[in-house]
């Protein structure tokens, strides 16, 4: 027989509120994997001429791309459409990392540092997103920072397409994977404090944070150990 929800109390409805949105992210993020991985096959085997001869422009047209997906998910985030454009957004978010690897793929071992990149960032994840929930602290105050954070990150990305220097791109990788692990924090405290109550907009921001987590710590794999074919 199942309790009458008027004999709990307010603090322990709340609690079965947030649980709730909690497991349904997290079974939500599982599924988004799919079609990442699906996009991302289809990626590898795509040519991406265009980007080699126009990175800027590709960069430009991808990130409209994608944020038209996501104003698309936002606007839709209380119905069935909402979770069909967020697994939309996630296929073609895999299909935008066929460039890198492919570069990564032409590595001697370009297979184990995609593996161990996987690995890595499924790591970070498990343990900041364990630390959130556990501890129950809330990390809300880091919001102002991470979005700074975010905009200075965007801004040096940019202009270092055009410059190039590897030394630049090994540290904006860096500071991006020590940002995005911020923001897991961040992100699942909001879930647990009742910050985001909506699932469909806690995964895409989760799934946003592993995304870049992955893209970045492959990127400093590939450049401090990726070995080149004979």
């Amino acid at each position: 027989m199942q309790p009458d929800i008027r004999m709990i109390s307010p603090s322990a409805q709340y609690a079965l509120g947030t649980d709730r949105v909690l497991r349904n992210t997290y079974t939500m993020l599982g599924l988004t994997m799919i079609p990442t991985v699906i996009g991302a096959l289809i990626g590898t085997n795509t040519n991406f001429s265009f980007m080699a001869s126009h990175p800027l422009l590709f960069t430009l047209g991808m990130f409209a791309a994608m944020m038209g997906l996501i104003f698309g998910v936002q606007a839709n985030r209380n119905s069935g459409l909402g979770v069909a454009l967020l697994l939309g957004f996630t296929f073609v978010a895999g299909f935008f990392l066929g460039p890198i690897l492919q570069v990564a793929l032409q590595l001697q071992n370009g297979g184990e540092l995609v593996g161990l990149s996987a690995g890595g960032t499924g790591a970070i994840f498990l343990t900041l997103a364990g630390i959130a929930t556990v501890t129950r602290k809330n990390f809300g105050f880091l919001g102002k920072f991470l979005f700074v954070g975010l905009i200075l990150l965007v801004l040096a990305s940019l202009v270092n397409i055009f410059f190039h220097v590897p030394v630049a791109t090994l540290t904006i990788s860096a500071v991006a994977i020590l940002l995005f692990s911020l923001y897991i924090l961040y992100d699942v405290s909001q879930i647990v404090h009742g910050g985001e109550t909506n699932y469909v907009m806690a995964t895409l921001g989760l799934y946003l944070d592993i995304y870049n987590i992955f893209i970045n710590l492959l990127n400093i794999l590939m450049m401090l150990s990726g070995q080149r074919r004979r």
